[in-house]
């Protein structure tokens, strides 16, 4: 009888631990899923940011978890675009079991989180953090976006290319932000070579940038006919406002900071109507994968997708197809996955809705191609640069 009863206990522990190893996802599957974390504003005055990035990446997780084949399982944790929140987040994403990651949403969150994220080589595909220390030295942190200093020069080519060297331009930018000042610099540059005339450039900071009367005041008195703001888009909306309030109308031309400044909430959404947007998505092109993505996500959470949803989903489906080139599995390690994926990174082509021949240099930074877009009736329409 004990001899019975050990053989029992040997089968019932040898099946706990079967059931022990299996592996679940996050809707109790027992097919063992590849874990991708990331970190972005859910919360505070740049949300739309990081809830666009989450929901657009969380479409393609779907979508490729349909296919049967790998499966992935998402986990965003709010870091407000703070950088100690964000070194928090992903030690709080590490414990949950994070194998890739998709960085953090802003710039600044995104450097904090991808100097963790290289010590403990944990590839990292950022959808939107733009500023070259991003990825500086590091060679497993890539960009799905623009660099900063491509938007300021890719701009200034654009405003010469519509309006020629006669135009005179304002610039009103955040001078205490990395991504603002980055952008601005080269925008200069490149302005100053191509001949291009600015007649006022003012600054404000992140203390200030409620009260930006001056600086919308210098920019109409100097005649200027374009404002470039590279900005994010609370102050963007505050700065509309404010020239509607002294009957200013020059032609605002932002960058991919002022996308989801039309599902701000309270926003007159009139107050953008002939803004000009530098970014690689526009959810009326008329591809075919652009218009299921936009029809995905309508459906599920009852808006337009902006870029910052693009470039998630974009980043979702390029670590899938380079992980099914590399073989990876969910049993693999970590840093297994993350060798796999710098390998297939620099060699691969993706063709994805923020454009298509897109590859990865070796500091991982994007190569693709810049487009515009006009707001007319509270929608994106576009143009080619």
């Amino acid at each position: 009888m004990k001899k019975l009863l050990c053989v029992a206990l040997a089968v019932l522990m040898a099946l706990g631990c079967f059931a022990g190893c299996s592996g679940s996802g996050a809707t109790g599957s027992t097919t063992a899923t590849i874990k991708i974390g990331g970190t972005g504003p859910l919360t505070g005055d740049y949300a739309n940011y990081g809830i666009a990035a989450m929901r657009g990446a969380q479409i393609a997780v779907d979508e490729i978890n349909a296919l049967g084949g790998i499966q992935f399982e998402l986990k965003y944790v709010d870091d407000q675009g703070d950088p100690e929140a964000a070194t928090t987040g992903f030690a709080t994403l590490m414990d949950w079991g994070m194998q890739i990651s998709l960085g953090g949403v802003t710039s600044g969150a995104c450097e904090a989180f991808a100097a963790e994220a290289y010590e403990e080589r944990i590839f990292t595909l950022t959808p939107s953090a733009s500023n070259p220390s991003v990825n500086e030295g590091k060679d497993n942190i890539f960009q799905m976006c623009f660099t900063d200093p491509n938007q300021g020069s890719a701009s200034a080519q654009y405003i010469y290319n519509q309006f020629g060297t006669d135009v005179s331009i304002a610039v009103i930018y955040q001078n205490d932000l990395d991504y603002s000042t980055s952008i601005y610099q080269t925008f200069a540059d490149t302005a100053a070579e191509l001949g291009l005339s600015i007649v006022s450039t003012t600054t404000f900071t992140d203390e200030t940038q409620t009260n930006i009367s001056v600086q919308v005041a210098a920019a109409k008195d100097a005649g200027a006919e374009i404002v470039f703001l590279p900005i994010y888009y609370t102050p963007a909306s505050l700065i509309l406002a404010e020239a509607s309030n002294v009957g200013y109308t020059p032609t605002f031309f932002g960058v991919d900071g002022m996308d989801g400044i039309l599902t701000m909430d309270g926003f007159d959404t009139s107050l953008a109507e002939g803004v000009l947007l530098l970014t690689p998505f526009s959810a009326d092109a008329d591809d075919e994968k652009t218009q299921s993505f936009v029809a995905a996500y309508e459906a599920a959470y009852g808006e337009t997708p902006i870029q910052f949803a693009a470039d998630g989903y974009d980043c979702i489906w390029a670590i899938y197809q380079a992980c099914e080139a590399g073989g990876i599995t969910a049993s693999m390690s970590a840093s297994e996955m993350n060798d796999i994926l710098i390998a297939q990174f620099t060699t691969m082509t993706f063709d994805g809705i923020t454009g298509s021949g897109v590859t990865w240099a070796s500091d991982g930074t994007v190569s693709k191609e810049p487009m515009a877009v006009a707001i007319q009736d509270g929608a994106y329409v576009s143009f080619s640069i």
